[in-house]
């Protein structure tokens, strides 16, 4: 076995040392090449910054092709019929659309997302983030993730909708058994569950855009039906897919952000203790280098429209890429000593949110979530501890953790 495809059989999403801590493993997959062959999931692996950062910008992949292709005259098999309220749903959200389609999209739902509108939320952010840490202290701690982790995010952009508070609960476990679809090969009961939450979720928008309609709000929903109504907004499917995709993107980054995140600095006290002496100046690169360290998103899928070439490698059309963006992360060619966690780090260009065309449009809200709850953490609850060692989500794309047990 030459050492490219040695490298490439030690990607192993199923197994619970791969889980555990990946990095090594991409490692070896740098250091033997700049793309690989990797049968068990039929894809063409990619781990180096350059390259990832390159093939997000590059028009001849999509996250999808049947804007140009059937699945037949792509070489696909059509996902199964029991499958479709799933596909129904994701297939019409910007997440998995091109040009025209998706310019359209984003462009009504970047007006929600303008500096001065996220600027707005801030007090919101930070009232919240400081009353879900006040009642974890006052507990004497908990789950770091139930308490702090999800519902920060999951209020923020169902306050953005326009959710009713009495229904915010319904949300994470819909987004929960959704984003299962998106892990490599999933099993069928997990597309059982992610049909259900699909039919489930889209009944519940239907009916409360069909209230918004009879009653505005100063909400993203009442906007996008007003841009409907005007001529150039978003058919029903699209704004049930929308707001579906901005709930799940809008939390899921950074909930396993945030754990991952002190889980990373309860390993490394001398940068717990170098942050807690310094949150003001540390905090902002704290952020970032946490995102880095311990990549939230593992890996981006992206079809071959058109033939391509990597390093004398000709990848074809109706092949899959796996943009690794954990390995990316941690490439030595762009970040100095990435194995180490180093709040201070200031030359920090990490792929965490995407880029190009896809670029995460919530991105300055999740970094506004993120800096809000650490320095809430910080403030209410300096001395902080890890109560136990944290179970890890069996999931790979999705990085995160079941639970964050912590003591005040």
């Amino acid at each position: 076995m030459d050492a490219a495809t040695e490298a490439g059989w030690a990607f192993a999403p199923s197994s619970p040392e791969f889980l555990a801590d990946p990095y090594p493993a991409y490692a070896r997959l740098r250091e033997a090449g700049r793309v690989h062959h990797h049968p068990p999931t039929g894809q063409w692996l990619v781990p180096h910054h350059a390259d990832v950062a390159a093939l997000l910008r590059d028009r001849r992949l999509g996250r999808t092709y049947l804007h140009r292709f059937s699945h037949e005259e792509f070489g696909r098999r059509p996902p199964p019929p029991e499958h479709e309220p799933f596909h129904v749903l994701n297939d019409n959200g910007m997440l998995d659309l091109e040009a025209p389609a998706h310019t359209r999209i984003r462009r009504l739902v970047s007006k929600a997302f303008t500096p001065r509108t996220v600027e707005r939320l801030r007090p919101y952010i930070a009232d919240l983030a400081d009353r879900l840490v006040r009642d974890l202290v006052a507990d004497g701690g908990g789950d770091l993730a139930a308490r702090v982790a999800e519902p920060l995010p999951v209020a923020v952009i169902a306050q953005m909708l326009g959710i009713p508070e009495s229904d915010r609960p319904l949300l994470r476990p819909w987004s929960a058994a959704i984003c299962g679809m998106y892990e490599l090969n999933p099993p069928e009961e997990t597309a059982v569950r992610a049909v259900r939450a699909s039919l489930e979720f889209t009944a519940y928008l239907r009916e409360l855009i069909a209230v918004r309609r009879e009653k505005p709000g100063d909400d993203l929903i009442s906007g996008l039906i007003a841009a409907y109504e005007d001529g150039e907004g978003l058919s029903e499917q699209e704004m049930i897919s929308t707001c579906v995709l901005l709930l799940n993107a809008g939390h899921e980054a950074t909930v396993n952000a945030t754990v991952n995140g002190w889980y990373a600095l309860f390993r490394h006290p001398e940068q717990l203790a170098a942050l807690r002496a310094d949150p003001a100046g540390l905090v902002p690169t704290a952020v970032e280098e946490l995102l880095r360290y311990d990549t939230p998103l593992q890996l981006f899928e992206r079809w071959v429209l058109d033939d391509i070439e990597i390093d004398g490698v000709t990848i074809p059309r109706g092949a899959e890429l796996a943009l690794l963006f954990g390995a990316a992360n941690h490439d030595p060619a762009v970040f100095e000593r990435p194995a180490e966690l180093d709040l201070a780090r200031r030359d920090n260009p990490h792929i965490s949110f995407s880029a190009g065309l896809h670029y995460c449009i919530g991105a300055p809200l999740a970094r506004m979530e993120l800096t809000a709850s650490l320095a809430a953490l910080l403030h209410r609850a300096p001395h902080l501890t890890l109560a136990s060692p944290p179970p890890r989500k069996p999931d790979f794309v999705i990085r995160g953790l079941e639970e964050l047990l912590v003591e005040v």
